[in-house]
């Protein structure tokens, strides 16, 4: 992200720059629109697709009375409207934690440009690995996912989710997508928008997949794992910006990012590859959910190893970067003592020349007489 400037000029209304400096402000407008939509009944029902997460599906407990009932909820294309509002919620929040937070920190340490760009892109995004590590946890943990693995796939299709987890895929995607305005938001280089725009385009592309082909649960467990170790990496990072001496957390996150791509590769074999290829619901159907064909799996698998082989390729590539800068900077601490050690010889030597070519007192007498 570039360094934004400001300046006491107003620029021309709706111009790029002024677009740039007031986007939190037209964004907040647009979403108070949806809101404000609530209060009146003939626009309420259009406001409602937007806000509120949409599919409940009633069931009771265990045959119970409705007293008893638990909610549950499944996806459809009234998500795209929430998906879209919780969007432009994540781009105030983004212009919030901007300002109050990172903004006033680069101001205190006195970034170069580089370093300014890495540093806002990681307090970003460590703050969001953080919250969704965590809420993603609580999900785990009350749905009994962690003590029970076989339920990743037992029951297949997983057409009904808990409001907590539909809702966090729903903030999910809605996030991602937020991050491709930011890009023009930010003033990010041009020769930092591909690279972002492919990690951006892998997130979108894997977490719409498994809400779509009803794989939320086993979503749920790879994002919470990938989240944990890219958080680390983020929170190392600036930890390194604050003091360059203090690497000692790229190396705990390099050794957690192997064992995750272990991890994230055992459990999409084990879910896809064994537990849905025997499921008892075999075929493809549509009203049902159902996606568990072979072409499905072998697609699923090839995306998830694909993506994996190419973190891989991308983590050597890094681990190999910062190995020959250390190998420079070792080379360029030793030459200024090498240089010293010589320079000390040279002086000695000419000291032993000076007193050898020197004649001594009586030497002088010796020849006089």
């Amino acid at each position: 992200m570039g360094i934004r400037k400001k300046t006491n000029k107003n620029p021309p209304v709706l111009s790029h720059e002024f677009v740039i400096q007031n986007h939190a402000d037209i964004v907040s407008c647009i979403a108070m629109v949806f809101l404000l939509g609530l209060m009146f009944e003939i626009t309420s029902k259009v406001a409602v697709l937007f806000i509120t997460v949409q599919y409940n599906v009633t069931i009771p407990a265990n045959g119970g009375p409705e007293e008893t009932a638990l909610n549950y909820f499944h996806y459809g294309l009234k998500d795209v409207a929430t998906v879209f509002f919780y969007m432009l919620v994540a781009i105030i929040m983004h212009a919030i934690i901007q300002e109050y937070v990172l903004d006033k920190i680069n101001r205190k340490m006195h970034f170069s440009k580089t370093k300014h760009s890495k540093f806002n892109e990681s307090g970003q995004l460590s703050g969001l690995y953080l919250f969704s590590c965590l809420w993603g946890a609580s999900i785990l943990v009350s749905e009994n996912l962690l003590s029970n693995p076989v339920s990743l796939w037992d029951g297949y299709p997983h057409t009904l989710m808990p409001f907590q987890l539909k809702f966090y895929y729903i903030c999910q995607l809605g996030y991602w997508l937020h991050a491709i305005p930011e890009l023009y938001f930010q003033k990010v280089k041009k020769e930092d928008i591909p690279r972002q725009l492919v990690y951006i385009s892998l997130y979108l592309a894997h977490i719409a997949g498994a809400y779509i082909l009803n794989l939320n649960r086993l979503g749920l467990v790879l994002l919470v794992l990938h989240y944990f170790v890219e958080f680390l990496f983020h929170v190392s990072r600036l930890i390194y910006f604050s003091n360059e001496d203090r690497q000692t957390g790229f190396t705990v996150w390099a050794v957690l990012f192997v064992l995750g791509r272990l991890l994230t590769l055992s459990l999409s074999v084990l879910t896809v590859g064994f537990g849905l290829a025997g499921a008892e619901k075999q075929g493809l159907n549509l009203a049902e959910g159902n996606f568990n064909v072979l072409f499905v799996r072998v697609t699923v698998l090839a995306a998830i190893c694909t993506t994996q082989a190419f973190m891989m390729w991308k983590f050597i590539n890094f681990q190999l970067r910062r190995w020959r800068e250390h190998a420079q900077t070792q080379a360029l601490k030793k030459k200024p003592s090498s240089s010293k050690s010589k320079s000390k010889k040279a002086n000695g030597v000419n000291g032993s020349v000076g007193a050898s070519g020197a004649d001594s007192p009586r030497s002088r007498k010796e020849k006089s007489s």
